[in-house]
């Protein structure tokens, strides 16, 4: 099952010609999950992955650079004559956020489900939840965690065979968990499976200060995407305005033990290069992602998350009428 994330917004609340404000899309198999949806969001969908039709949309809190472009893109749906219904969710106060927004979005050809959450509330989808987790921020706000469920282990054929149970729908059975009658007597699942495989997961922090409930959130996950807004050097504005440093999300990465951290929200006051030098001072598996970029998530037994550089762009030659523009901050 292919599992990606896309970036589609990686900067602070002032958006730049490089760094759009705050959006993800969560691509696994055929479901699409955004998380945020700053202004110009849809435009950031337009450039890249094309104006994809979201399954679900979860936003972390209600600062416009998180919701913005929340009225037009539900909109746009709407003129391109959608049908499907939108399941769209956020922390307590969503309700009236969507209700001082019906002016600016009018009347919806497509349903539009609209539901509260608070920390630990789960939403569940065929083999994997989606769990609100609470930050700590200048306001209500929440981050959310993927997971998968475990998978059963690997099925060993050769030693069901030697177990005299006969290849076809026996074979299915164990590892569905059914025990079979084998030239031996009965076969249990656990005779012929190794043990279970971790699902993957994903931790959104959405904007934060480091605090315990994002450890405990994020442990042993994949890949954590965290709030990243300022340098050690400004701590005390960091303390102030309920957001990270690099340092302090790196070390959050670490306590977690996750395997790759993705510093988001980071303001242009800062050279990305310096950003992603304090964070990997504590924390290796750092990267700070463009807009656009992508970090494909393979099944563990597969290798590591990776970054692709400009990995979300559907055609870049319909995105630009010329080359691209590099950031000139950012690592080469």
């Amino acid at each position: 099952m292919d599992l990606s994330v896309a970036f589609l917004g990686t900067g602070g609340p002032v958006p730049t010609a490089l760094r759009s404000t705050a959006s993800l899309l969560v691509s696994r198999g055929g479901d699409r999950l955004m998380f945020d949806c700053g202004e110009g969001t849809q435009r950031q969908m337009r450039l890249s992955t094309g104006l994809v039709q979201l399954d679900q949309l979860y936003l972390t809190h209600f600062h416009l650079d998180h919701c913005l472009g929340l009225p037009g893109l539900l909109k746009t749906y709407d003129l391109n004559g959608r049908t499907e219904p939108l399941a769209l969710f956020g922390p307590a106060g969503l309700n009236r956020l969507l209700k001082d927004f019906s002016p600016l979005i009018g009347r919806l050809g497509y349903g539009l489900r609209v539901e509260e959450l608070e920390p630990g509330d789960l939403i569940g989808h065929d083999d994997y939840e989606i769990e609100a987790f609470s930050v700590e921020h200048r306001t209500r706000a929440l981050g959310y965690a993927i997971l998968e469920d475990d998978r059963p282990g690997k099925f060993d054929p050769d030693e069901a065979g030697r177990l005299g149970v006969k290849p076809g729908p026996d074979f299915k059975a164990l590892q569905d968990g059914q025990t079979v009658e084998g030239s031996r007597g009965p076969v249990k699942p656990e005779q012929v499976m190794g043990e279970e495989r971790p699902g993957r997961a994903i931790a959104i922090t959405g904007d934060t200060g480091p605090c315990q409930s994002t450890v405990v959130a994020a442990a042993d996950a994949d890949l954590l995407i965290h709030d990243s807004s300022f340098m050690s050097e400004d701590d005390r504005r960091a303390i102030e305005t309920g957001h990270s440093t690099a340092a302090g999300a790196a070390r959050i990465a670490a306590e977690a033990n996750v395997k790759k951290l993705a510093l988001v929200h980071i303001s242009s006051r800062y050279h990305v290069r310096a950003v992603l030098e304090e964070a990997r001072s504590e924390f290796q598996a750092s990267v700070a992602p463009r807009d656009f970029d992508l970090i494909e998530l393979p099944l563990p037994e597969r290798g590591e998350p990776r970054l692709i550089k400009g990995g979300a762009m559907k055609n870049q030659e319909e995105r630009l009428e010329g080359p691209a523009e590099p950031d000139r901050f950012d690592p080469a």
